[in-house]
């Protein structure tokens, strides 16, 4: 692997939603850019975005972390209902800006609420990314039954699951269920013993999981 340098500061305004992150350039590209974005109640230097795009770059990918627009427009708490939409929006142009950046193929990344929206936007625009990453994938609120599947049958791009054993937000056997709706080629990576931060609280698992994931990704992404 190569080593990083200093992410840079990233910002496209010459969109709308504009792009706003931090960019990983590799010292030795391969030719593959990887968007990455957070959760409802985080932003794009959540630790866990910060560690897969370092092991990621070193790998020789060009990498994004992004705030989606509703962390652009509010610094603190979820994303209202009519968010969605422009969050996508948001996404859609953050592939495009990396395009811009000489990335030959983009896959797109995602923790929890971000992976979702990934999803719904590869569901609405099945050629906007060569594959999807998801982490922690919030198939449903803790406690409750409602599952947020209905655009799983249209989702025709390749997606890599990586799921904690004890993730209140989707147990592995609810979303073994759900990717059995899925179209294209998927694969669940269950992470043991962690719940919706995939552990990534304890040091050791900050020096474990990004080196699995990109192993993992790899591995699939070469049969698809």
């Amino acid at each position: 692997m190569s080593t990083t340098t200093t992410p840079e500061v990233f910002t496209d305004i010459t969109v709308d939603p504009f792009v706003r992150g931090f960019l990983h350039r590799p010292d030795k590209a391969n030719g593959s850019g990887l968007v990455l974005t957070h959760g409802s109640g985080g932003n794009c230097n959540a630790p866990i975005l910060i560690a897969l795009a370092e092991t990621f770059a070193a790998a020789g990918f060009l990498v994004l972390r992004c705030d989606l627009p509703f962390r652009q427009d509010r610094p603190y708490g979820p994303p209202r209902p009519g968010d969605a939409k422009r969050d996508r929006a948001g996404l859609k142009n953050a592939i495009v800006s990396l395009k811009n950046q000489n990335a030959q193929r983009v896959f797109l990344g995602g923790h929890s609420y971000g992976g979702r929206q990934a999803s719904m936007l590869c569901a609405e625009e099945p050629t906007s990314a060569a594959g999807l990453l998801l982490t922690s994938y919030p198939l449903h609120l803790p406690g409750k039954t409602e599952l947020r599947i209905q655009h799983l049958p249209n989702l025709k791009t390749p997606a890599l699951f990586v799921q904690g054993t004890r993730d209140p937000f989707g147990s592995i056997p609810e979303i073994e269920q759900a990717i059995k709706l899925i179209p294209a080629k998927t694969k669940l990576v269950p992470i043991e013993g962690t719940g919706h931060d995939l552990g990534f609280k304890g040091k050791a698992k900050r020096e474990e999981l990004p080196g699995k994931v990109l192993a993992e990704f790899g591995n699939f992404f070469s049969q698809v």
